[in-house]
Parts: structure tokens; C-alpha cells; sequence
């Protein structure tokens, strides 16, 4: 798993996005997209158009937005749609970018959650701060381990 860090600036983002993407259309109402939030265990979902059998990706929601939006100005959550409250224009990016070039618009745009598009605009996957910091995480652990482990190989060398 060394090759994150040492490809992470030319690492196609589809390598580590997560493609279990939980969507809703434009006309879900909030309660409905806070139980889609639990009943798959996500903080965000993607607002989607279908084209066919293509979802294209129009805005997002998250559990944030839910509570600053309806519970904060204490509005009727079944009053709102996902339209009236999602985050738009969306930011994506394509499938082939690369993991620094993700990273690098995440922070431009100051945003935790990066949906990943095919060449077509068809949402692909998606890509959160957690899921990078969680990568990120693994590589450093298995980074110690061999630097930790690194000078008993060597000892057992030069007997």
C-alpha cells in the first residue's frame, strides 16, 4: 500500500474512491434522505437526475446541511425537498484525475466530500476527507511498522 504514497500525485482517484454512493432525487423530502443517512451509516447524499439508467449527479446533501437548513431555522422538514436544500453547482471531478489533483480542489473549494464523474458526467463513486485521512492513516502505520522492524532484519543479517 506504499505506492499512495509514493503515486499520490499521478493516482487516478478512482483507485480510492468509495462506489457505493447512496443518491436521492431532487424530490425526496428530508425525512427521507435522514433515513437514507442512517439506514446506510453516510453523512452525505449525492441529488441525482436519471438519464436512463444513468444518475447524473446535480447537487449534495449532508447531515450538516440538514441541521442548519430545517432544525437551526426551525422550518417544517416536510416541507423541504432535497432541491430546496442541496449544495449546487456541484463540484466533481473525473474518474482519472489524479489523487493530488482531488486533494488540491477539495481544499480550493473547501469541501469534505468529492463526488467522482466519468467522462460522460455519470456518477462513478465518491471521495470524502475521512476516506483520504483514513489512506493516509494506513500508509504512515505501515511506514512505522517497517521502519520499527527495519533494524531486527538488519541485526539478523550481520550475525
Amino acid at each position: 500500500m506504499l505506492f499512495i504514497l509514493q503515486r499520490s500525485g499521478r493516482m487516478p482517484i478512482n483507485e480510492c474512491c468509495n462506489i457505493g454512493v447512496v443518491c436521492c432525487e431532487s424530490s425526496a423530502s428530508i425525512p427521507q434522505i435522514a433515513h437514507l443517512m442512517r439506514k446506510h451509516h453516510v453523512g452525505d447524499v449525492v441529488v441525482v437526475r436519471h438519464e436512463g439508467s444513468s444518475r447524473m449527479p446535480i447537487g449534495i446533501i449532508t447531515d450538516r446541511d440538514i441541521v442548519i437548513e430545517t432544525i437551526a431555522e426551525q422550518v417544517d422538514m416536510d416541507l423541504l425537498t432535497a432541491g430546496d436544500i442541496m449544495s449546487t453547482p456541484l463540484i466533481t471531478v473525473h474518474e482519472n484525475e489524479s489523487f493530488a489533483e482531488s486533494l488540491r480542489m477539495m481544499r480550493h473549494h473547501k469541501i469534505r466530500r468529492l463526488p467522482i464523474v466519468d467522462e460522460k458526467g455519470v456518477l462513478y463513486g465518491i471521495v470524502s476527507a475521512d476516506d483520504i485521512i483514513h489512506l493516509l492513516t494506513l500508509e504512515m502505520s505501515m511506514l512505522t511498522t517497517t521502519m520499527t522492524e527495519q533494524p531486527v532484519a538488519e541485526g539478523q543479517i550481520r550475525r
